[in-house]
């Protein structure tokens, strides 16, 4: 029985989908400038329609576009004879996706969306095919082979034709100016959008939550207030209620090396003065950054008159998804 090697026919299939990145970066012409215009340009929507495994990129070229600032949708080419080319207007740009450039499906719609008025870009691996002939710009994704050692399974060509719509996205996202904060709009529910949407207000512990303890009190009194709030620390306030230090776990393992009396000694001889702090309307991810940098586990929440407001420490970052 022949043994297979398995990671020699692997490495081989990526030596040639990357040489295919390669041999389309020869594509970034005038015809991608032209393309990039035009979806600019655009006041409507980028349709991308693609048939088989072409639609498939297709579809993963729609959702980056629209993540990244250009508003899109994929259209599947046999829905869009059955009704869905309803959903194209003339302020419109159809992105038509095919490597051979003949996809019956595609070439049976493309009078009605001339007809329609939209601006038409198709992306083929042969410039000289109907559909690539039948578009206003044409954009080569042309390449030398497939991976698969048939020549039939789409793979080195969908590779590149996910490179190229990567390519589009990124240089419209950047014509565009858009920004981490804009990319987060369009992903509120992930990792990346609490990172960039929460503000410390949304996380932090705020009333009876809060612990704090004044300058007049004992270590002792400190303590069990922690242990009560269950933060590892306390604010400590003056007469006024203003913030005048911060009293941590950190602060307590110090004292106990120095043997100071716990039940006696004021907190506004052993607190930290000075303390890291922040406001409620400022990002969490701001909370994480003066957290790493100043190596501590936690912050107190001021107003604008340095009053104690709130306090978070990085388990609630942690819970809230920014860590």
């Amino acid at each position: 029985m022949t043994q297979i090697n398995f990671s020699q026919t692997a490495k081989a299939v990526i030596d040639i989908e990357r040489q295919a990145i390669d041999e389309i970066v020869q594509y970034i012409d005038e015809h991608f400038e032209r393309s990039c215009q035009a979806i600019f340009d655009c006041s409507g929507r980028t349709i991308v329609i693609g048939m088989g495994k072409s639609g498939h990129i297709g579809n993963k070229i729609a959702a980056t576009f629209a993540s990244t600032g250009t508003p899109a949708f994929f259209v599947h080419p046999g829905e869009a004879s059955h009704g869905d080319l309803g959903m194209i207007t003339k302020h419109d740009v159809v992105l038509l996706i095919s490597n051979s450039g003949e996809t019956a499906e595609i070439m049976s719609i493309i009078p009605v969306i001339k007809r329609i008025g939209a601006k038409t870009i198709a992306m083929t691996g042969n410039p000289h095919s109907s559909i690539a002939l039948l578009a206003d710009i044409h954009l080569c994704i042309a390449v030398s082979k497939e991976a698969c050692p048939l020549g039939l399974a789409p793979t080195a060509s969908t590779t590149a034709t996910l490179v190229m719509g990567d390519a589009l996205a990124v240089a419209l996202l950047e014509a565009r100016g858009f920004t981490a904060d804009d990319f987060a709009l369009s992903h509120p529910g992930g990792a990346l959008g609490k990172r960039l949407l929460l503000t410390i207000a949304d996380i932090m512990h705020k009333g009876e939550q809060v612990p704090i303890v004044t300058n007049t009190d004992t270590v002792k009194a400190a303590l069990f207030e922690m242990s009560a709030k269950g933060l590892g620390m306390t604010a400590v306030v003056d007469a006024e209620s203003r913030l005048c230090g911060i009293f941590t776990d950190g602060d307590l393992r110090r004292i106990i090396e120095q043997r100071v009396d716990l039940h006696n000694a004021l907190i506004d001889e052993v607190m930290t003065k000075g303390c890291a702090t922040i406001q409620a309307n400022i990002l969490a991810a701001e909370a994480l950054n003066i957290m790493e940098m100043k190596r501590i586990n936690g912050l107190i929440v001021i107003d604008d008159e340095q009053r104690p407001i709130g306090a978070l420490n990085t388990q609630d970052l942690l819970k809230a998804g920014v860590l």
